[in-house]
């Protein structure tokens, strides 16, 4: 639960519970990713995540959500978004994948009711509060799933998806709980976000500017900043030191290559530099943290 997979256009790579079934649902806690924050990333599933324990931090297209207990939130498909802590602590949570897919068995309900959701891009998340009876129910079904997957019985997966269409329908009859939209201006923004994220992705072991960031966006260097402030909160630097300290992790964990290599490999220029942010970002050394994935 701990690596988010991505592609290169920083689109994650779902690992469904089985093949031919578009549903994942996993118990997580933010302990599990690098410096308790996952990375940035979109995909075309829709994404449903309920607070069990302490309380997470959501970003939404540049939107900080603060989710507490009991707290859920639906995120829509193809959002930039990415969970970390709050002030350092842990937070223990169900996220439920599912792709639209799962009501493609009828056109006439997909476009009656699916459709105009996935095709709303005002509509970039759904948040419940676990204080109202609205948001307890929706952490009920979203309970019941994850009780479903815990005890994994025959053909779980059928009352799975049953319960998905239940929230789906909860969903539309309380549509006044959808947030208010966006300017057309948010959107073109959100594009070269994309855009500048996916050529970070794809160039991170080469050497990159920030003149080459922008460019990938089509804006200047201060919109670039601007953007980047808006919707990640780090600068295009600080997210391309990000974006290459989680490659390291990998490598750290999955190769035998030495801790200079893979600095190289991951572009930077410098192992001191590389050690010190890299320190910096975890408390430990590359070695250290080597050996405490593989210890565990």
């Amino acid at each position: 639960m701990g690596n988010v997979e991505v592609m290169q256009d920083n689109s994650e790579v779902v690992h469904y519970e089985r093949a031919g079934v578009p549903l994942y649902i996993r118990n997580g806690k933010l302990s599990y990713y690098p410096n308790m924050q996952a990375l940035c990333h979109w995909h075309d599933d829709i994404e449903l995540i309920r607070i069990l324990r302490g309380k997470m931090n959501y970003y939404i297209n540049g939107k900080r959500i603060l989710l507490g207990e009991n707290d859920s939130i639906l995120i829509n498909a193809r959002q930039m978004h990415y969970g970390y802590s709050e002030q350092g602590q842990d937070c223990d949570f169900i996220c439920i994948l599912f792709h639209p897919a799962l009501f493609a068995n009828n056109k006439e309900l997909l476009q009656s009711y699916v459709t105009p959701i996935l095709e709303n891009e005002d509509l970039e998340y759904v948040y419940f509060d676990g204080l109202t009876a609205f948001g307890r129910e929706i952490a009920g079904l979203l309970d019941n799933m994850m009780n479903l997957k815990n005890k994994a019985g025959y053909a779980y997966e059928m009352e799975a998806v049953g319960i998905i269409h239940i929230f789906w329908s909860r969903l539309l009859l309380h549509i006044e709980a959808l947030p208010v939209k966006d300017s057309g201006a948010v959107h073109t923004d959100l594009t070269s976000q994309k855009d500048m994220v996916s050529y970070i992705s794809r160039h991170y072991a080469e050497k990159i500017t920030l003149a080459d960031i922008a460019a990938a966006g089509h804006v200047c260097r201060s919109k670039c900043c601007s953007i980047f402030k808006h919707y990640l909160q780090q600068s295009p630097i600080d997210f391309l030191n990000a974006y290459r300290l989680k490659v390291s992790c990998n490598l750290l964990t999955d190769t035998k290559s030495s801790i200079t290599e893979i600095a190289f490999s991951c572009g930077f220029n410098h192992l001191s530099y590389f050690s010190k942010i890299f320190f910096d970002t975890f408390g430990c050394t590359p070695s250290e943290y080597r050996h405490s994935q593989r210890h565990d």
